[in-house]
């Protein structure tokens, strides 16, 4: 696998809004409203990270009239979430400590 299509694909979970969608929509799909709704946002600035998201392959939409649901794209993506969450639980401490990580 070629190292900069795994940082690309890694920089989709690289920013705090792209992971609020992610753990949005992991359960059910939601369209554009809703996830603006859930997450207190502006709906220009969700639609760009939709769209990032999208082109990482971390969700699909599906249109439905004029309405374009959004959900992950793949249950191994579902997966990576979770064993993020494992992971966290056990580095948690180093993670709040590093002083080496841009926010």
């Amino acid at each position: 696998m070629n190292l900069d299509t795994k940082v690309k694909f890694l920089q989709g979970f690289a920013h705090k809004i792209r992971i609020q969608i992610l753990e949005c929509i992991k359960d059910e799909e939601k369209t554009v409203s809703q996830i603006v709704t859930d997450l207190e946002g502006n709906q220009s600035n969700i639609s760009q990270h939709l769209a990032c998201l999208r082109g990482c392959g971390l969700i699909v939409g599906r249109q439905e009239g004029k309405y374009i649901f959004y959900s992950i794209s793949n249950q191994q993506v579902r997966d990576l979430l979770k064993m993020f969450d494992n992971v966290l639980e056990t580095v948690q401490n180093d993670v709040a400590c590093c002083e080496n990580h841009i926010v």
